[in-house]
Parts: structure tokens; sequence; C-alpha cells
């Protein structure tokens, strides 16, 4: 088989490249240029494009590098921009998923002649055969539930998966640094980068202050009450409670962001918790919407713990209250351990801070 790997630099796309290699497959390294700005970490940076050169090197297969700049401009960091101006806390990494490495760059393998693209991911694809004896795709978690990112491919469906390949999905992390270290990859122990990839370490406010989207304005209470000023609505996100500057003697959370006046609304634990929240931009994998008397697993951060909810319309309802959902953030629904899909939380009404 003919596979393209996305090989990012670090070391799960380096190990996806050689276990497929060891496969037997016919493999192709190549790595995305998306950010022609400053960056330091993640999969734009010069020394990561230059790890997965010479990771390519190593494993002796060809290595490419497909510039998709604009596309990732247009889709990714305008809407990301656009999303914080519009008081809305976005995942990037997801939109990237979306429209460039699930999109435009299968969209590219298939136009190419490759029957497969491989990356990094640690989720599995699992294939079976129906009832009727049509082959099924589904989307697991990945065996390190630390790392899984099934999460962030909430939007995938059947289509996609049947040409996708995950082969680290079945390990956990201190067995893919093993083995690219029983290799000799270079990028056997580098570090995870954990920031937005076409930002640098530490200058989230400053990208956005440039683009004028750090609109300051007042820290309120539930009541309406001025309890103090801030530089920038862009810096909180529903549900934060470090680095508001407001003393007192409970602990207090972001619970609302207006865009419009710039306030900032905080208030105690209880004022954020909410019974359901809307969902925008509904996909399913199989096509298939579950049943609104269904009991899912709801997720609404990356590494969070799953809780019970149900999915009734363009609402995910809740087994008890929760914290309130960032909007903006994916809202991934599963039968266990398998995704069924998912959506961006949209705006509720804030007129309830109350937590009634």
């Amino acid at each position: 088989m003919r596979v393209l790997v996305a090989m990012s630099g670090g070391v799960d796309s380096s190990v996806a490249a050689a276990r497929l290699l060891a496969s037997g497959h016919d493999v192709t390294g190549v790595t995305l240029k998306l950010w022609g700005g400053d960056s330091d970490s993640g999969c734009c940076s010069v020394a990561d494009v230059e790890d997965a050169r010479r990771v390519a090197a190593q494993l002796g297969i060809p290595h490419y590098t497909f510039n998709f700049a604009d596309d990732f401009t247009a889709a990714v960091v305008g809407p990301y921009v656009d999303a914080h101006a519009a008081g809305l806390t976005p995942n990037p990494c997801v939109e990237c998923n979306r429209s460039i490495k699930f999109g435009r760059l299968l969209e590219r393998a298939e136009a190419t002649g490759f029957d497969a693209v491989a990356t990094g991911h640690h989720a599995r694809v699992v294939d079976s055969i129906s009832s009727d004896g049509r082959r099924r795709y589904e989307l697991a978690r990945g065996r390190d539930r630390a790392k899984d990112q099934s999460y962030v491919l909430y939007m995938l469906a059947e289509a996609d998966l049947a040409r996708l390949l995950l082969p680290v999905g079945e390990m956990t992390k201190a067995e893919v640094r093993a083995e690219a270290a029983a290799l000799g990859l270079r990028t056997a122990d580098k570090p995870e980068s954990m920031e937005v990839c076409f930002i640098t370490r530490g200058g989230r406010e400053r990208f956005l202050a440039e683009r004028g989207v750090m609109r300051s304005g007042a820290l309120v209470d539930t009541a309406g009450r001025v309890v103090g000023q801030h530089d920038g609505a862009a810096r909180f996100t529903i549900g934060q409670r470090r680095g508001l500057g407001v003393a007192a003697g409970e602990r207090r959370y972001v619970v609302d962001v207006d865009a419009a006046t710039g306030a900032v609304t905080v208030g105690p634990f209880g004022t954020l918790l909410r019974p359901e929240v809307p969902v925008s931009g509904l996909t399913f994998v199989a096509g298939v919407r579950p049943a609104a008397t269904e009991p899912l697993l709801v997720q609404v951060r990356a590494h969070g713990t799953p809780f019970e909810g149900r999915l009734d319309g363009d609402v995910v309802r809740f087994a008890r209250p929760e914290p309130r959902v960032a909007p903006g953030q994916v809202v991934a629904l599963y039968r266990g351990d398998v995704l069924v899909g998912g959506g961006l939380a949209a705006p509720d009404a804030p007129a309830d801070r109350s937590g009634r």
C-alpha cells in the first residue's frame, strides 16, 4: 500500500512512519508548511521541519514539504482571531485537523496516487463487517488514555477513516519513545509541544493584541457590580480561575465573557453549573444521529474526564449539572471508547448567572 505519512517532526509521527515501513508499505513522508510568521513551537517551526526531514533520511524514505500556508491562514488563523473577537474560545488544532490534515492533505494524497494517509495521533481506527455485509469504520480512543487524541478528530467520517492509518494508536507514549530509541531516531526524547503552533511561547496576548482583539473592560460580579478592570477580554475563558486579578474571600471563576462590551463576569463555582450545552455544527462518524434516549459519554476538554449525557436535538443534556462549556470548545460524544461525533459549544443564554 502506498502511504503518505504526515511527519510533524515529533516522536509519534516518526514512529508511525517507521512502523508502516517495517510492515512492508511503500512509505513517503510529508511535512506541511503552514505558517510563515514567527513560530518556535509545534509543527510550524523550522526545527520541527528539519527533524522530520532527518528522520525520513534515517528511515530511507522520500520526504516532501507541502505548502498549505494560504489555506492555513484562511481556515485556521483567521477564524482563530475572529473567534476571540466574538468572545469564543477556539481550538485551532481542531480546525487544522478539519481543514488541513484531513482536508487538503487527504485531497492531495488521493490526487497523487496514495492509498492512505497516516498520522501520529493517539487514536484507533477500528474496522469490522456489519450484519448486512458492509465494512464499517469507527474511531476509538487510543490505548494510552492519558494521550488519547480522538477528541480532536471528532469531525472525521467513515469515508475519511477508510483512508486513514494511525500506527501508534495501540501504543502507550512510553512504548513509542522506547521504540524510537531502539531505532535510533533523533526524536526519541524530544519534548511534546503544548502550544498553539503559530504563536510563539508566551506570545498569545501579543498575537491577539496586534490583531485588535484585546478589548479592555470591566470585571463584574454576577450582580453586575464592578469588581475590577482588565486590559483584554480575549485573555479570559469560561471556567478560568487563575489570573483574574480579583481579591475575594472565596474562589471566583469566569462565568461569562461579553466581547461586545469587554465585560468579564466572575462568580463562585456554583454560578458556572449548567444542565446542558447547545452545540453547533454537529457531525457523526457514521452519519447517524444517536437517539435522544441513548445515554452517551460527553467530553468537553482534550484530556477531561467524560461524564454522562444525552443528545436532544442540538442540545447536549447532562445527567447532572456540569461547569459551563466555553463557547467554541469541542463537545465530543462517545459510546464507551468509540467516538460517535460531536460539535462546538455554542453560546448559551447568559441571563441565568445564579446557578439555578
